[in-house]
């Protein structure tokens, strides 16, 4: 039996699995809340797998080994240290207070739990749409780096892939919503941890004569390869850039409405307690993977495309068969974040859009019932709609499709972080402040990327998102210091 006849076998099993979940998905999803959240029924540790997969995804897998392959050990703090533990200092700080008032308001989403906290229908509205527009960079990337996979795995040309790929995560989301995201998640999950686990354990040969020896295979190629800042690199420059930056964004990224709003569908404290570890525990073994970008610098072919390199790296690095079973628990590991993504976008679009704005205006004297029943329908349609916007963009994407996934998601972080921070463990908040910061923080990121970028510079976008989320706190943090000096009431909700 060929590689090629394996790999398809392979695929196929996971595909059937994946849908069969699904469909038991499908089954338990009888209204909004049930497509958004679940019922609460999910055991923690199951959530806490689905939430470290979704974490993951062919960004930590595919693209950005690729960066430490190009950039070496300062891409691997960025990524690997600094941005890694940010997003699990962020998940253990935010986790139970997001909960708790999420619980409290019967929010849903995460513009619905900012709408709910400020008393701010225009706030809800547009963290909606900020999520709507800016997920589908995202969803680029992970489409991209998962064709590409394909395309070196079952000899698939780069058009099907994307097709196959849209087509399969889109439809298996849209008939099951939450249910289908977590079962296919920890399917995923479980792949993904055996497959991290082959691919830092397969470079350990390469430390055979020692960590020096090693050190000086790749500063024969290039001795910046060793530096942990790289002034003249571009994107890893300094502490800044290295380590302040990328702990800022990875604290931030766990405001992402497919990551926060995972506290939301377990039942207690200490629930999220068991989350939370098996979550953080599966993250480290997750975030060890971009190490691998290391072990390719002396092993891959130069030259190799950087958003290719763990393609090729597999294939040389292991025999037919486990090479097959790795990359198709990579294309997991795309899926596992898209699948999250979609999840919560199309629940954005129907309790946020569709129910929240639009259904105060032109559904407001419909049974409640008949509401929900229509805003489902309606997650569906603008779920549909997304699948065929990153299908068409992700037919030519950008060249470093890295960066320009970086770059939305950022911005869409750089707005939440500061409402959602201090509107967890701040009381008085005036809703007109929060307003203001959350336009200055991505307003800060996108001005300054676009500006360096549009020149034919390069800058980090975690540089740039970082400058963004200090602007935002500094404005929110600072007006309301002002005001209570002031001795103002803020036109907003208290804290739960």
């Amino acid at each position: 039996m060929d590689k090629q006849t394996i790999a398809w076998i392979a695929f196929s099993v996971y595909l059937v699995a994946t849908m069969a979940l699904a469909i038991r998905g499908m089954l338990k999803t009888k209204d909004l809340e049930g497509f958004a959240l679940g019922k609460r029924d999910m055991g923690p540790a199951l959530v806490g797998v689905a939430l470290a997969a979704a974490i993951a995804s062919s960004a930590t897998f595919i693209i950005n080994p690729g960066f430490v392959y190009t950039h070496g050990l300062s891409a691997l703090l960025h990524f690997g240290v600094a941005a890694s533990g940010g997003v699990s200092i962020g998940l253990i700080v935010m986790s139970k207070g997001f909960r708790r008032h999420g619980q409290e308001t019967a929010a849903l989403t995460l513009p619905h739990w900012i709408g709910a906290r400020y008393k701010s229908p225009g706030l809800r509205l547009y963290f909606a749409i900020l999520n709507l527009v800016l997920a589908i960079t995202f969803v680029v990337l992970i489409i991209k780096g998962s064709a590409l996979v394909m395309q070196f795995t079952l000899g698939v040309d780069y058009v099907p892939a994307v097709a196959i790929i849209v087509g399969f995560v889109f439809s298996y989301i849209l008939i099951g919503g939450t249910y289908a995201h977590v079962y296919t998640n920890v399917l995923q999950g479980m792949m993904m941890v055996a497959v991290a686990i082959a691919l830092v354990a397969s470079g350990f040969h390469l430390l055979g004569d020692g960590f020096s020896a090693f050190g000086d295979r790749l500063a024969a190629q290039d001795p910046t390869l060793l530096d942990a800042f790289r002034p003249k690199g571009g994107l890893f420059t300094d502490g800044w850039d290295v380590l302040i930056c990328p702990f800022l964004i990875g604290f931030a990224l766990v405001c992402q409405p497919h990551i926060l709003t995972k506290s939301l569908y377990l039942k207690s404290d200490r629930d999220v307690n068991t989350y939370l570890f098996v979550a953080v525990l599966v993250g480290f073994v997750f975030a060890a993977i971009l190490v691998v970008g290391l072990w390719a610098r002396v092993s891959v072919p130069p030259g190799t495309p950087q958003d290719a390199v763990m393609s090729v790296y597999i294939q040389g690095a292991f025999p037919d068969w486990a090479a097959v079973l790795i990359s198709v628990a990579l294309l997991a590991a795309g899926m596992s974040t898209m699948d999250g993504i979609l999840v919560g976008a199309s629940a954005i679009a129907g309790n946020d859009v569709f129910l929240g704005a639009i259904g105060r205006r032109m559904m407001k004297n419909l049974p409640k019932a008949e509401q929900e029943r229509r805003a489902l329908a309606m997650s569906r349609y603008v779920l549909i709609a997304m699948g065929v916007v990153s299908f068409w963009i992700a037919l030519d994407p950008p060249k470093f499709v890295g960066l320009f996934g970086q770059m939305g998601i950022y911005g869409l972080v750089a707005a939440s972080l500061a409402p959602l921070v201090l509107g967890i463990f701040v009381r008085d908040i005036n809703k007109w402040d929060v307003v203001v910061a959350a336009v200055v923080g991505p307003g800060v990121h996108f001005a300054w990327y676009l500006a360096v970028t549009s020149g034919g510079g390069a800058i980090n976008p975690a540089v740039t998102a970082a400058a963004g989320i200090v602007a935002a706190l500094v404005v929110l943090g600072g007006a309301t210091i002002a005001r209570r000096a002031l001795g103002q009431r803020p036109a907003s909700a208290p804290r739960a």
